[in-house]
């Protein structure tokens, strides 16, 4: 069994993805690629593409529903980071719940998770 993720995408083409500038600033130990973001705010920046009636990260390879990939994972934005699968971590989450929901997938459930081991799973970062 696989990370439910990887399978959906769902969410990077749904919200729109802000954070504080600082992130893309690599001087100040930024590590989102500047060149995926553009300005929003004063002191934000968003995804590109993910600030649209229609969004969807410019960082995003996936077919919805299919098959899913962050091309940054390991460099996302904090916001990204925040938003949990639902169950993965024993409850449901609104954010996964509301972008399955759109793009007709259906909800995830405990079940989804039999056999992910915790080692595949997405640690939350701390706050």
């Amino acid at each position: 069994m696989h990370h439910p993720c990887l399978t959906c995408g769902a969410c990077c083409a749904f919200f729109r993805v802000s954070f504080h500038w600082s992130e893309a600033d690599p001087e100040l130990g930024g590590q989102v690629p500047p060149e995926l973001t553009e300005s929003l705010r004063t002191h934000e920046r968003v995804m590109r593409g993910t600030s649209q009636s229609n969004p969807r990260c410019v960082a995003l390879d996936a077919d919805i529903g299919r098959y899913s990939r962050c091309t940054i994972h390991d460099r996302r934005p904090s916001v990204c980071a925040l938003v949990p699968a639902s169950w993965e971590f024993g409850h449901a989450s609104a954010q996964c719940d509301k972008a399955r929901l759109a793009h007709g997938l259906p909800l995830l459930t405990p079940d989804d998770w039999i056999g992910v081991g915790e080692d595949e799973k997405n640690p939350l970062p701390e706050v």
